[in-house]
């Protein structure tokens, strides 16, 4: 090993331990003492619910982790959104569950937490996943009321969304395990099943308070929408649990009788652990996001056997296309080459800079994948499309439409690792998350926006400084640097994993050597969802 392998492998291992540390906090909630108080309520956490329902809570992947990470910090934070999804197995059947945390300002609704529900939403309707909702919240979050309650994908959406599903089939299964009040009473009301605990759990559309308010009547919250009003009065709800363990017990019987589904037939065998060390990626990786590596290297410790097959091998090799398996199944990879390359005509190509003939060669492998019905996955690492009037004369415009036309049009599913550089047009034609994967997860080395902070930072300090001297500002050296690193710290704390992951842009970080456990439960899920339409490039200038 040589030192500059040792010094990645250090780097990399240190953002690792930033990245479990980061989680280990999250995972606490509102924190101890609150934990403290739910259990001495006779309750459990969001996070200890999931685990006891899941078969194993160690075979399972976490969605979204860091949502509203520092998003909320003047009304005193909102760790993970307020709300736990995980997508693992209850009695061998995958299935997603979204639990909310009530140590998280009682569960309320946060805008965040609208939009990490949805999400989970998304990925049952995308993969026809039962969905098992652990209902335990106060509501929206009414300081911030306008930026959850009205819009197409706020709150009212989830309700929508519960509709949708139940005419699709999607098995929902809810338990309220706590406060569910106004209209978030409908989520659990629209699942297929709803059990509620007794004496902890109360569903009403209005509290005692408002009640009391709005018609004068008298009444407590446990008469008024309690588990023996629901299961023996109104008959809203179908099971009434004695506590936590005994509804999640009512579930996982209610799971195991389901029947099997049908399948979207991706190929999959026995599968094979990489026969190169997957723990030499710590090491492969560099420690600037600017230095260049042999993307070959992270592939060979991502697939099975450390084998693939690579299509139009020299040509556009800018971006390596290949044939491989991930855990048994089946994968078509499109990884951006960091790398300096060499064409047969003896030009240098930039590694991760998307050309004409790599953009070319990427849209007839993804057309090809469909064909066959093989998942994409997307390694990226990729500074954008080259530019200058060379690639513009040759048509790279045109070029980089055919790839992204194809990427928007793929009805395999697609999953995408962000590995290093996600920069503007770059993300979208490697599949980012406006572009539907059915999941996006990012290395703790990852960078997402426009251009790098260093290149931001020369742009908006040119336009910085030519506001300044219109003022009639003289601008010296030492203030110019001032300007530009004040800029660019700006600009970093937006292009880190960590912003990308508070805002859903991702659904996870997660280590590196977890790559391969995502890419098989996503398709896995994805197998759920036989593919219902034909890949069809529509109208495409040629």
């Amino acid at each position: 090993m040589d030192i500059n392998f040792n010094k990645n492998e250090d780097h990399n291992k240190l953002l690792l331990s930033e990245l479990n540390n980061r989680l280990a906090k999250v995972s606490l909630g509102g924190g101890k003492s609150r934990i403290k108080k739910h259990h001495d309520k006779g309750k459990m956490t969001a996070r200890e619910r999931i685990d006891y329902l899941l078969d194993k809570k160690d075979k399972a992947i976490e969605i979204a982790a860091f949502a509203g990470d520092n998003m909320y910090e003047d009304h005193g934070g909102c760790p993970s959104g307020g709300v736990v999804i995980k997508i693992g197995y209850i009695q061998g059947k995958q299935c997603i569950v979204v639990a909310n945390d009530a140590t998280v300002k009682a569960g309320a609704w946060f805008p965040i937490t609208g939009k990490k529900n949805l999400r989970a939403q998304e990925i049952a309707i995308e993969n026809k996943l039962p969905i098992i909702y652990l209902v335990d919240s106060a509501g929206v979050y009414l300081p911030m009321q306008d930026e959850i309650f009205p819009d197409k994908e706020h709150f009212g959406r989830i309700f929508r969304n519960n509709a949708v599903m139940s005419s699709m089939g999607i098995t929902q299964i809810s338990a309220i395990m706590g406060s569910c009040v106004a209209g978030g009473a409908y989520l659990p009301i629209m699942s297929d099943e709803a059990l509620i605990v007794d004496k902890t759990g109360s569903i009403f559309l209005a509290g005692s308070y408002l009640v009391k308010a709005a018609i004068g009547e008298s009444i407590d919250n446990e008469t008024l929408g309690g588990a023996t009003t629901h299961c023996e009065i109104s008959g809203v709800t179908d099971y009434k649990s004695k506590d936590d363990k005994d509804a999640l017990d009512t579930i996982k019987n209610i799971i195991d009788k389901i029947g099997d589904y049908d399948k979207a037939g991706f190929n999959r065998i026995e599968p094979k652990k990489p026969s190169e060390n997957p723990k030499d990626i710590y090491g492969i990786l560099p420690k600037s996001r600017a230095d260049q590596y042999d993307m070959y290297e992270i592939i060979k410790r991502l697939v099975d056997n450390s084998e693939f097959d690579e299509y139009k091998a020299g040509y556009g090799q800018t971006i390596i296309t290949c044939y491989a398996r991930i855990d048994g199944w089946g994968v078509g990879i499109i990884a951006n080459q960091r790398k300096l390359v060499k064409t047969k005509k003896g030009e240098m190509q930039f590694g991760g800079v998307i050309y004409n003939d790599s953009a070319d060669k990427a849209t007839r492998f993804i057309a090809n994948c469909n064909q066959k019905k093989i998942p994409l996955v997307f390694l990226q690492d990729v500074t954008g499309f080259m530019v200058g009037s060379k690639s513009e004369h040759s048509g790279i415009i045109k070029d980089g439409a055919k790839m992204v036309n194809a990427v928007s049009n793929s009805v395999v599913p697609k999953f995408t690792i962000v590995i290093g550089n996600s920069y503007g047009a770059g993300n979208y034609a490697m599949c980012g998350k406006a572009y539907d994967p059915r999941l996006i997860v990012a290395w703790p080395s990852a960078e997402l926006a426009v251009m790098s902070g260093n290149s931001a930072a020369k742009v908006l300090l040119q336009i910085e400084k030519a506001s300044l001297e219109k003022k009639g500002e003289k601008i010296t050296p030492e203030k110019e640097s001032e300007l530009f690193n004040k800029i660019k710290d700006r600009y970093d704390n937006q292009v880190s994993p960590y912003y990308a992951a508070a805002r859903i842009w991702t659904d996870a970080i997660i280590d590196p050597l977890d790559t391969r456990k995502w890419v098989s439960m996503g398709i896995e899920a994805a197998n759920h969802a036989p593919i219902e339409k034909p890949f069809n490039l529509g109208v495409l200038q040629v």
